[in-house]
């Protein structure tokens, strides 16, 4: 059986983790390089690092702090922010990247999808979406979660994969950072438009909504979340002994 992974998450700006709530409201944490050494060590099945103003500045991913993260890390790393062409992902993939997440700069040219996953693998290729419910739709939403597309969400999922996207995170702008549980509704919908691994993203606040997660959505692949383990209020150790009593395959 395929064990769920857990996934912490660096939201970087100007060298230093940031988390908010609702994507505003940014306050620092630590340094990036600093809790990509412990997750690497304390069990974390996989990391994502997003250079999160990247794309709203209109910038190039910071490498150097992203160089130095990927040294100290010993889990596949998935890389994002402002990714817009094949240079960026070469260069991303250079600083010692396994995967590489598009989002706004999908939405500015979905051939980019396509041709990245021809040129480096479907695999390689993550299709990481902002939602939010506006007037009861799934809307997509660019730039950090700035800018309204109008885009239906599921449909842009369904195309992105189409394309060649490998794996989606689903980020809920309506339940980031709140700790009120994952948005179940979204992800049910995501998880029955594709057929790829789907990751959860926005709203865990405690061990007991994860397990919610996996055991009401099993087509979830993996659980992401930031502020709940960069403040220590769950352990990914505890975590995945809870997973495990709760018959929920995890690696330990």
């Amino acid at each position: 059986m395929i064990t769920k992974r857990i996934i912490p998450c660096l939201d970087v700006r100007d060298g230093r983790v940031v988390k908010g709530i609702n994507f505003e409201g940014l306050r620092t944490v630590s340094s990036p390089v600093d809790l990509a050494r412990y997750y690497s060590d304390c069990g974390a099945d996989e990391l994502v690092f997003y250079d999160i103003t990247a794309s709203s500045d209109g910038r190039k991913l910071f490498t150097d702090i992203l160089t130095e993260t990927a040294r100290n890390v010993f889990i596949p790393l998935t890389v994002g922010g402002g990714i817009s062409s094949l240079d960026d992902f070469d260069r991303v993939l250079k600083c010692g990247a396994d995967k590489v997440s598009v989002n706004s700069g999908a939405i500015r040219d979905p051939s980019l999808i396509g041709e990245a996953a021809k040129r480096y693998g479907d695999q390689c290729v993550v299709l990481s979406v902002d939602i939010k419910r506006v007037d009861g739709v799934f809307r997509v939403f660019a730039k950090g979660g700035r800018v309204n597309t109008g885009l239906e969400a599921i449909e842009w999922i369904r195309r992105g994969v189409g394309s060649g996207a490998g794996e989606v995170v689903v980020n809920s702008i309506d339940t980031d950072g709140v700790k009120g549980g994952f948005d179940l509704e979204m992800l049910d919908a995501v998880c029955s438009a594709v057929s790829v691994p789907v990751i959860a993203s926005g709203g865990a606040g405690k061990i007991e909504d994860f397990i919610e997660l996996f055991k009401t959505l099993p087509k979830v692949d993996a659980g992401l979340a930031a502020s709940i383990f960069h403040f220590g209020e769950v352990k990914i150790a505890d975590l995945k002994r809870e997973m495990k009593a709760h018959g929920i395959p995890a690696r330990i």
